[in-house]
């Protein structure tokens, strides 16, 4: 084409400027238009060869067509915009570099490496072609002739300074840069900038600034202020660099000298190998202990793993942990047990007051083991409300045999590894609960508690419930095997005791393997002897007062156990006393009173407005308003049943309360019961039930209420009702009924008669078959009490019913 051919001996002028100066074709070689292809990163400067990389298909034809029919000659432009997908949309600075390619690579698909020189600084005149690809028309930067100014040569001289200082800090481009230097041509100052200005690491739109500035003193000026920039980054850098040397170097020197040590050591017979040295602490340790043959021989191919395992290896700390873990568990190490029953049933009286029947029985348990010499018979499971002193008895036990104690609570518990261990295969292994209790306790033979085995859980993860089987099992026991240690161990020396809040949620195959032990809670007199004897001194203590300075008046114990924790335990009362003296306290420290003695009349003023009045709902006696009594988890309760006849015209019976389905069955159990019997035995009455719509109702409706002993009390609520017979106000009962009448027997005699007590009811039912159970009761409970056994609901109807 007309428009590509070489210009040849002719000199065209143009008035491009740049920064005032003049812009012109001066080379006889150098085409006037050319193709032009953008630069993403920096510009090219010319007078260096370098090595450039293009992709793109339309890229890689230009860059040949220039190469194969242009003389390799091609423009190149940084880029303010690239366009990835279609270079030719990219905006672009109006100077460049001419760069004139010598060799083109392919190094990847669509992919090529161009070798090749920068040649001259251009600007662009116009743009002559755009689709396909972008050609422009172009005006060289003119070649200035003869010597520089003394300016221009005194600021190359203050370059050539800087270069050098940066050469020292940075010497990455020291090689090209000093031949440069070493050659510096004062009398070609263009060329040496743009060598120097090629190598900087400044941003793209410095470096651009610098390519368009076509005056040499403005450029030398530009040049040197970067250079100057450079030298600090660098500086900056060295200071870091330096910094982190030293560090390395110290550690470094650290390293070789132990190194060093450890070798002359080992010259010596000083020192062993870190594997060796390991080994044989462990060897030394497992020598003390009575290991079984059976375990001796995995232990020993351990350790010769160990022997032969690499420090850095991964396998050596899991070796390594898996046989400090069996040197550090007690094997053949027992505490000696006491022997001396009555010491033993000292101790126990010394720390719970009353519980004769919860002490006989743990010492006839401590009878055995001490007479036979080893565990023998069942776990202990201590059963009762919160608070009435289960995980302290434990404690006691321990005490009293003259063993360790360790405790734990499964409650909530979902992770059977927690009691067998994990695998030595998963990271972060480690043994379960049981073989932990033996390593902290350092004995074979401890007391191990397992706290609120009633709320174990499941998941996915396993079922710890099953898991305890093994462990609690003394047929199973004497080798129990945790997954980590792998090896059989030997828990059936352990004396376990579980507690527990209720039985019903304790698997059945668990609980089989429990002697049940009941703690029932302490009815009014216990706990203000407790409070007394127990619950003050310690709280005085651990505020810092003397057992003078604040005395409790016994009526004002009293009023704090009825009207503030009436629950089965002493927990509520021991805050209620807590929070009495810290009040004491603070009243001290403003008065500067020095003793107090609380009594009834304080209780009010200290603790606020009674939280507990009376279950009693009623002053008199109300026909279908009868008193029961019930076991929940919280001890011995009354609950009132309410009945209610609306007249209708036709029978109809409706049940509330939040009652559950053994409940609904008592009721419809005694309104069929009661309604046959109306029939037969009142003739007044018989027609009531078929024209009343009865409504049976359990206050409070919140709670939810099931089982099946409110049958008797059911029943007298619907008799009262179709009679008009109020029921005595100071009557309580309890029991289940059939069809026929027959009164069955229930359970928690005990503690329904302390829930009995402590609302003030003198009178009680229970059905026959419990006469046993309530005879039993110690003393102090059944004083005060008239108490009626019932075999059918005839001897329920000539208790209840007021004459």
């Amino acid at each position: 084409m007309a428009e590509d051919k070489l210009l040849e001996d002719e000199i065209i002028e143009e008035s491009a400027t740049d920064n005032g100066q003049q812009l012109q074709v001066i080379d006889n070689v150098l085409p006037k238009h050319i193709s032009v292809l953008p630069l993403s990163h920096r510009p090219v400067f010319p007078g260096i060869s370098i090595p450039l990389t293009f992709a793109g298909k339309e890229k890689i034809k230009v860059l040949k067509k220039a190469h194969e029919e242009e003389e390799g000659y091609i423009g190149l432009v940084l880029a303010q915009e690239l366009n990835e997908e279609d270079y030719t949309e990219s905006e672009m600075y109006e100077v460049g570099t001419l760069y004139q390619i010598m060799r083109i690579v392919p190094i990847a698909p669509n992919t090529v490496q161009v070798l090749g020189r920068g040649v001259r600084r251009f600007a662009k005149e116009k743009a002559v072609l755009v689709k396909p690809n972008i050609r422009w028309e172009v005006a060289y930067a003119d070649v200035p002739k003869g010597k520089p100014s003394p300016d221009l040569k005194a600021y190359m001289m203050a370059i050539s300074t800087e270069i050098r200082e940066v050469l020292k800090l940075n010497p990455v481009f020291q090689e090209q840069v000093n031949m440069v230097v070493g050659q510096l041509n004062y009398e070609a100052p263009g060329q040496t900038m743009d060598v120097i200005s090629n190598l900087l690491s400044g941003d793209s739109e410095t470096l651009q600034e610098l390519l368009e500035t076509f005056d040499p003193l403005e450029r030398a000026k530009k040049l040197l202020k970067l250079i100057k920039e450079e030298l600090e980054v660098a500086k900056i850098q060295q200071r870091i660099t330096k910094q982190i040397d030293e560090k390395v170097s110290k550690q470094q020197k650290e390293f070789f000298l132990r190194e060093q040590l450890k070798a002359i050591k080992k010259e010596l017979g000083m020192e062993k190998d870190e594997n060796e040295s390991e080994a044989e602490k462990i060897e030394k340790k497992l020598a003390e202990l009575d290991l079984p043959e059976e375990i001796l021989k995995i232990v020993e191919q351990e350790l010769n793993k160990l022997k032969t395992l690499n420090p850095q290896a991964p396998d050596f700390n899991v070796t390594r942990n898996y046989l400090e873990t069996i040197s550090e568990l007690p094997w053949g190490i027992f505490s000696e047990d006491n022997s001396d029953i009555k010491e033993a049933r000292r101790i126990l009286d010394r720390d719970h007051y009353g519980l004769e029947e919860v002490k006989d029985r743990i010492l006839e348990f401590l009878s055995t083991i001490v007479k036979r010499g080893k565990i023998a018979g069942s776990i202990i499971c201590l059963v009762g409300p919160p608070g009435v002193g289960k995980t302290s008895i434990g404690k006691s036990v321990a005490h009293a045999l003259n063993r360790q104690f360790f405790r734990f609570s499964v409650g909530g518990m979902r992770d059977e590894a927690e009691i067998k261990g994990h695998r030595r295969t998963y990271i972060g292994a480690m043994p379960g609960k049981m073989i932990q209790a033996l390593k902290r306790v350092g004995t074979s033979n401890p007391v191990i508690m397992l706290d609120e085995i009633d709320k174990i859980g499941t998941s996915f993860r396993g079922d710890p419930a099953s898991a305890l089987l093994e462990v609690l099992d003394p047929e199973q026991n004497s080798s129990f095997l945790d997954h980590y240690l792998d090896l059989p161990y030997d828990l059936s020396n352990v004396l376990f005791i579980t507690t527990a809040n209720q039985l019903d949620t304790i698997p059945g195959p668990l609980l089989d393997r429990m002697e049940i032990i009941r703690l029932s809670g302490y009815v009014m007199e216990e706990k203000i002897e407790i409070a007394k004897q127990y619950l003050v001194p310690k709280q005085l203590e651990e505020h810092g007062f003397e057992k003078d300075e604040i005395t409790f008046s016994e009526e004002a114990l009293e009023e704090i156990a009825d009207k503030y924790a009436r629950e089965a335990g002493v927990r509520n009362l021991e805050k209620q006393i807590r929070k009495i003296i810290r009040k004491t306290a603070l009243k001290q420290a403003e008065d500067d009173h020095p003793d107090f003695e609380i009594s009834k009349e304080d209780v009010e003023d200290l603790l606020g407005k009674p939280v507990f009045r009376t279950e009693k709902l009623y002053d008199k006696p109300i026909p279908g308003v009868v008193l029961g009594l019930a076991y929940t988890s919280m001890g011995g309760a009354t609950l009132y049943v309410e009945a209610t006849g609306i007249k209708t015209g036709k029978p109809g019976f409706k049940l509330t309360g939040q009652l559950g389905d053994v409940m609904k069955e008592s009721a419809e159990i005694a309104y069929s019961y009661v309604r046959s019997l109306i029939c037969e035995m009142n003739e007044d009455c018989k027609d009531y039930f078929e024209t009343h719509q009865v409504h049976l109702h359990v206050p409070a409706g919140a709670t939810p209420k099931d089982g099946p002993s409110a049958g008797i009390t059911m029943s007298l609520a619907l008799y009262s009702l179709a009679t008009g017979q109020a029921v005595k106000d100071s009557l309580a009962m309890t029991g289940e009924i059939t069809l026929t009448g027959k009164v069955l027997p229930i359970g928690g005699v005990k503690e329904k008669t302390i829930g009995a007590r402590r609302v003030g009811i003198t009178e009680l039912i229970f059905p026959i078959d419990n006469q046993k159970d309530f005879e039993e009761l110690p003393d102090y409970i059944k004083e005060g009490l008239t108490v009626h056994f019932a075999d059918y609901f005839e001897d329920v109807l000539k208790a209840a019913i007021e004459a």
